[in-house]
């Protein structure tokens, strides 16, 4: 089998990215994780990378002051000299620009800590019990120009306990996310889920 060459992107300790390297060790996965991309030096998501025998890279947004673009096409450079088919963001603290997001369009994934389209954007799981949610979840989906506004991958949904805080909901929701996106980057590696043309211009 030959394995689709996977990048995750990063901001912090990538909880999530180290979900994805151990379900891609197992020799029946359909993707390998190829390289770790972080824009914090700090990240401590990169020495767990490393430990785990997977190309590291870390690009300074810093440098290019405001000008996104700039720092997209560095990044671009650095997933194309590692010849990577499939992005997942994993915690990448970044808003992407459309021009990033149309050069990957149907190869670039995002987990977001909620049942959407409910919560988009951040604090999920406070919004949650202050909206008095009785499910809660993560959902896997494809990145198009808006945010959170992708065609779903995959998704599951926890309950909210009437005692939940936002501490412990969130880490509820985390253990879901580390079980849902090796599911959701397989079936994008094996081609069942796909995004078409309509569906990353109306996203």
């Amino acid at each position: 089998m030959v394995k689709k060459r996977v990048a995750v992107l990063i901001s912090g300790r990538g909880s999530n990215m180290a979900a994805l390297i151990e379900a891609a060790e197992t020799d029946d996965y359909p993707a390998e994780i190829a390289l770790v991309v972080s824009n914090r030096s700090e990240a401590a998501g990169l020495a767990h990378a490393r430990q785990q025998g997977v190309a590291t890279e870390f690009i300074d947004h810093g440098k290019f002051g405001g000008d996104r673009e700039a720092f997209e096409r560095a990044l671009d450079d650095a997933l194309r000299a590692h010849r990577i088919e499939l992005v997942c963001l994993a915690g990448f603290m970044r808003i992407l620009t459309p021009w990033f997001v149309g050069r990957w369009s149907g190869r670039l994934l995002n987990i977001h800590p909620a049942l959407l389209p409910q919560f988009k954007g951040l604090d999920t799981h406070r919004r949650a019990i202050e909206a008095g949610a009785t499910s809660h979840g993560a959902t896997v989906h494809f990145v198009v120009a808006d945010i959170d506004a992708g065609p779903i991958v995959a998704q599951e949904s926890i309950d909210v306990r009437d005692d939940d805080t936002e501490a412990a909901l969130a880490e509820r929701v985390l253990e879901v996310e580390h079980r849902l996106y090796p599911l959701a980057l397989r079936a994008v590696a094996e081609g069942r889920a796909k995004l078409d043309a309509s569906q990353a211009q109306n996203g």
